[in-house]
């Protein structure tokens, strides 16, 4: 990391400490730089911008792309799960439906950066950049970090942007620490490279509502600044229009589709090669609940990579691709009255011919494999999708009500985000069943591609390099509005759905939501060897243990929380008794309701901390066994003397895995009072201390929202 970066982040913890008062000043001032942290995430089969014999005819020059079809638009986006590429084309949309003006959307992956002095002064850039993690970009953004980052940066015909004029919108969590890092760090540097903002930078956080915080940045930052930006007149207005789509479904012959192969579900064009993020791996798998006995289920998986490339790093990710559930499935085909079309063969093809956009997802195929396998079916409608919708309702009530929940956000919130629910099930809410007749163009439209699901690994690469653990614990809820209903996290209760298949001689095994675990052609479940695979793909982490074995480790995580620190425990443990290393204490906080309902790995850590021996050990937070409820912060409290001993004297690391909105920053600000207790430190001097231990990579956490 760059000491401006190191820089950068201590101002942002430095700031939260003195409070917002101080954050307009500093920010103005110091927000500047890029992480380096990225650097090394870069996806191996993607070459760096750099080591691209650049041309003028090479297709990453988006700038004579868009000369050649005058476009004075491009919208970039750097997305993770789909989100930010959502936003992008919707804005896309609006461009056309406000001012007639066509824009060019593309994945800033496939983009010459080094071209952005090319984009004509006339013209605009509009950048979607989301925030993935403790401030880093996202996969497909990450050449671009890069190069902003580099010591100089070359553009196609100098060192400056200063034809560049630019909008920019960023979608994060402010439950983060680091929060929309990407885009302040973007928007800084394109500044510095002499780029001109229009308007004011966008911040969408997705601890309140992103979806709000996009909307009034657009009316009152971006469209009213629109026009002029780009000489352009408000275009009149039709509304009885329909809606322009980005792809077209054609429904092709079924006995002369004119392919000689139709996707059923696979990931990946066939042509491709190389196992990873364009073409996961189906890795065979087994599995076992780790609460028999409870009313929750928490799975572990043995994903096994033998005889393939694909390598892992103790404390990375594994990326596994979901199946929708039957039951949503068809659900959807009821609410667009496609029941009986579920096997139809369809070509979904970008709806301008001249646009870079490519398919979605392998093509052909059909309704039923793309509801089941391509599309996020269970993904909570925006309004700007119910408003797409709604001249398709089957009745004028049914009309009335998809207006009204896309034109008022609060019975938007009401009906739809506080309630989960997913698309099929506002069509149910608005028309009572009846089915809305809404064309394929429309319907793709609707949804963004299904992503995978990460996971901490749990297990060690040095222990088990050809075989990745998965801890997972199965999600249902019922959403406080309509407690009538059960809503069902969709890759975990897939999972459930193969374990039960492998484990079918096992009645107390209950599936509550059905899923087709076969997969496409068969290829995932082999009924009579009873043998099951996943489509997974590694990506890698910065959440790594010191290189040094002698550094204290210190390791806090609540229920799943706890998945790395079984990779770390296990990878210490082996290196010790397998490499004869010396290893330093390494001490866990582990915290679930009972001892005797939710202790994961109960069975391992006896045999583990015996090993390590010395001052390392467990120690566990049990939260419903006591009338006060005992957090891992409060056992963590109670050793604070020690804890800081370990951090000011001996040099020890602190890792936290869980949920970020409290637990994290409640372990945060024990170890910020542990500094100013017995550091003797005050808060300006305290919070500044924790900042230096992040950026030594010495405070590093693996928290979700």
């Amino acid at each position: 990391m760059s000491k401006q970066i190191q820089l950068n982040k201590q101002v942002v913890l430095l700031v939260s400490a003195l409070g917002l008062g101080a954050v307009a000043y500093l920010a103005s001032q110091f927000f500047f730089g890029s992480s380096s942290n990225a650097s090394s995430k870069h996806t191996p089969d993607v070459p760096q911008s750099k080591a691209q014999q650049i041309t003028e005819e090479n297709p990453s020059n988006f700038a004579k792309t868009m000369k050649k079809q005058d476009r004075k638009v491009v919208i970039f986006y750097g997305s993770q799960t789909g989100t930010a590429e959502d936003c992008a084309e919707r804005l896309a949309k609006q461009c056309k439906k406000r001012f007639n003006v066509p824009a060019l959307v593309l994945d800033i992956e496939q983009c010459g950066m080094e071209y952005l002095d090319q984009i004509p002064e006339d013209s605009i850039a509009i950048f979607v950049m989301a925030t993935y993690g403790e401030g880093e970009p996202t996969d497909n953004a990450q050449m671009f970090w890069e190069f902003l980052d580099s010591d100089s940066p070359q553009f196609s015909h100098g060192e400056d942007l200063n034809n560049l004029r630019y909008f920019i919108f960023g979608l994060g969590n402010s439950s983060y620490t680091y929060y929309n890092w990407v885009s302040k760090t973007v928007d800084t540097k394109l500044t510095e490279f002499g780029a001109t903002r229009i308007g004011e930078l966008g911040l969408g956080d997705d601890e309140k509502s992103l979806e709000d915080d996009f909307e009034a940045w657009q009316e009152e930052q971006l469209w009213p600044l629109f026009g002029e930006a780009i000489q352009a007149d408000a275009a009149s207005q039709d509304s009885n229009a329909m809606p322009e789509t980005t792809y077209k479904v054609v429904e092709l012959d079924q006995t002369n589709n004119g392919s000689s192969h139709v996707y059923c579900g696979e990931l990946g064009d066939l042509s491709q090669i190389a196992w990873g993020a364009k073409k996961p791996y189906p890795a065979p798998i087994t599995s076992r609940d780790l609460l028999n006995g409870s009313d929750r289920h928490c799975l572990h998986l043995e994903v096994n990579i033998s005889g393939t490339d694909i390598k892992y790093n103790t404390g990375d990710h594994i990326a596994i691709w979901p199946t929708n559930s039957e039951d949503e499935v068809f659900r959807l085909a009821r609410a667009f009255d496609l029941e009986d079309k579920l096997d139809t063969i369809i070509c979904v093809t970008a709806a301008d011919e001249s646009s870079a956009k490519k398919s979605p997802f392998p093509q052909p195929t059909t309704y039923r494999a793309m509801f089941r396998h391509y599309l996020d079916i269970c993904q909570m409608p925006s309004r700007d999708v119910l408003k797409m919708v709604a001249p398709y309702a089957p009745t004028p009530e049914a009309a009335d009500t998809m207006n009204k929940l896309a034109s008022d956000k609060e019975e938007h919130r009401r009906v739809v985000s506080d309630s989960a629910r997913n698309l099929a099930e506002v069509l149910h809410y608005a028309s009572t069943g009846s089915a809305f007749r809404v064309p394929g163009d429309v319907l793709v439209e609707c949804f963004s591609r299904l992503q995978p699901r990460y996971y901490s690994i749990s297990s060690s690469s040095s222990e088990s390099p050809s075989s990745v653990s998965v801890t997972a614990v199965t999600l249902k809820y019922r959403p406080d509005p309509t407690p009538e209903r059960t809503v069902y996290g969709v890759n975990t209760n897939y999972l459930w759905a193969v374990h039960k298949s492998l484990h079918d001689d096992d009645e107390a095994i209950q599936v509550e939501t059905e899923y087709f675990v076969q997969g496409p052609n068969g290829s995932y479940f082999d009924e009579k060897l009873k043998a099951a695979k996943l489509p997974v793909h590694i990506r890698q982490s910065n959440f790594k243990l010191p290189v040094d074995d002698t550094k204290p480790v210190i390791m806090v995580g609540p229920g799943t929380g706890v998945a790395p620190f079984r990779g770390f425990v296990r990878e210490r443990a082996y290196r010790k008794k397998n490499q004869a290393k010396s290893i330093g204490p390494t001490i866990l906080y582990f915290g679930c309701r009972r001892q005797d309902e939710d202790f994961l790995y109960k069975d391992e850590w006896p045999a583990l901390f015996n090993e390590l021996g010395g001052s390392s050990r467990l120690v566990t937070a049990f939260s419903r066994e006591t009338d006060r409820k005992v957090y891992v912060q409060d056992k963590l409290c109670e050793n604070g003397q020690e804890t800081w001993d370990l951090i000011a004297n001996q040099g020890a690391y602190v890792y936290v895995c869980g949920e970020a909105k409290r637990m994290a920053k409640d372990v945060q600000a024990a170890i910020t009072g542990f500094a100013k207790q017995y550091g003797g430190l005050d808060d300006t001097a305290a919070a500044d201390y924790i900042s230096n231990l992040r950026d030594a990579g010495r405070y590093q956490e693996d928290v979700w929202a």
